[in-house]
């Protein structure tokens, strides 16, 4: 049966992958259905609702804003800084975009600095695959170090009685990810002939495909847009401040009534209400936002992806900790490697560690080795399907980011690699310091 349960959860990811967009969250309960039909005990205590939880009243909280005008505005910032110098373009825009998922705690915030990036790109005469790979990379890896994200939180849950807080997660992370992102712009600016000696864009300039652009001097901020930045700031604030108090850590709060998952879930909830009644936006507008519709696409893909991997996880879990315990206690960083195929099939860093890190730390991975191999849950682009890789694809009118014929050669494989792997790298050299 071992066989066909694999056979059932490798093609359920296929399929998913396949179709592309929430389907890759169907297909994962189709999985989940056809693994219940074959024998394997189905409950829906291995979805993790308290991911989802949080990765909803997240998003809800940045579509508020964004109705107010608040993410335009940031774009606009973003924008500003990219235009100061278009030939360092493939340093600045994996520096913007993980500063914005880092703040946001969701990748999806890359969609709207994109179009930028490629208008740079060419203003600067920049192969825009170049900068386009590292800032896709970069919000697929700053996930790992941001304060509100779910799959942070998670990794706090699962540390914390192992002594590791939720602030040394920060601590180690947030340098680590930020310092790999000068490494992955370096292999990203070395990657492909530059922009003129690319046959797909002369092709396409001379028939007229290439759109020219001109900076948008004349943007106005919308009357709320910086109120709404501000108080989604602070939400972000208050969160550090709470989970400090109540770490074991701190704790000044001994007993909090409201735990940290809870509170966070609240917090964000209440910076959309203080946003829409402080800008006087309709909050029924907020389910035709971009943000919204693509976090809950995602929310999805989580419920779906993560039931079928925990299910089966959970149904060999002592198989696999018969067979892994000795390897990972002799061999600990191939948990890295471990983290990356299963976030590559997952799509999902939150259910990438939901899945396999509290496996990893019942047959004895170390808190430190655990921690420094999570940035590997971040590996969403080895297949070219995930929503912010493809949309780097579709938007560069240049042509010079491409998926080849071979899936694999694509310009985001390379630079994701390297990304990973000197995060994983300074992880542990920062780790033993804070750790």
């Amino acid at each position: 049966m071992v066989a066909l349960h694999t056979l059932i959860l490798f093609g359920a990811i296929v399929l998913g992958a396949r179709i592309g967009s929430i389907a890759i969250g169907f297909a994962g309960g189709l999985g989940v259905l056809l693994l219940g039909a074959t024998g394997m005990t189905v409950t829906a205590d291995a979805i993790p609702f308290d991911v989802i939880g949080i990765i909803m009243c997240v998003i809800a909280a940045i579509s508020a804003m964004q109705l107010a005008g608040g993410m335009q505005y940031l774009v606009d910032l973003a924008e500003r800084l990219l235009r100061r110098n278009p030939k360092r373009i493939t340093v600045y825009a994996p520096m913007v975009t993980w500063l914005m998922t880092v703040f946001a705690g969701t990748g999806h915030t890359a969609f709207s600095t994109m179009t930028v990036i490629t208008e740079v790109a060419k203003e600067g005469n920049v192969r825009p695959s170049r900068p386009l790979s590292a800032a896709v990379i970069a919000s697929q890896m700053a996930i790992v170090a941001s304060p509100i994200s779910a799959a942070v939180v998670f990794m706090a849950s699962a540390l914390e009685p192992l002594g590791v807080g939720y602030l040394q997660i920060l601590a180690v992370m947030l340098p680590a990810t930020f310092l790999a992102i000068f490494p992955t712009a370096w292999v990203a600016n070395h990657m492909g002939s530059e922009l003129d000696g690319d046959p797909v864009y002369r092709k396409r300039k001379a028939a007229g495909l290439v759109a020219t652009h001109q900076a948008h001097d004349d943007y106005v901020p919308a009357p709320g847009a910086k109120r709404s930045v501000a108080i989604f700031l602070a939400a972000i604030i208050i969160v550090m401040v709470y989970a400090t108090l109540i770490s074991d850590q701190i704790g000044l709060i001994a007993e909090p009534t409201v735990p940290r998952n809870e509170a966070i879930m609240a917090i964000m909830l209440g910076a959309a209400v203080v946003i829409i009644m402080s800008t006087r936006t309709a909050a029924a507008e907020i389910l035709n936002t971009q943000v919204f519709r693509s976090g809950m696409s995602a929310c999805v893909c989580v419920l779906g992806v993560a039931w079928l991997g925990t299910t089966y996880i959970n149904y060999y879990i002592d198989d696999i900790q018969n067979i892994a315990g000795n390897v990972l206690t002799s061999k600990p960083w191939l948990l890295a490697v471990v983290l990356f195929v299963a976030a590559s099939l997952l799509y999902s860093q939150a259910a990438t560690a939901k899945a396999l890190i509290p496996a990893a730390l019942a047959i004895g991975v170390s808190p430190l080795t655990a921690l420094a191999a999570f940035p590997a849950v971040s590996a969403l682009f080895v297949l070219p399907t995930y929503p912010t890789l493809l949309a780097a694809v579709e938007m560069d009118d240049t042509g010079s980011t491409r998926i080849g014929k071979y899936v694999f050669d694509h310009p985001f494989l390379l630079p994701g690699v390297v990304c990973i792997l000197v995060s994983v790298i300074l992880g542990y050299l920062i780790g033993a310091a804070v750790v």
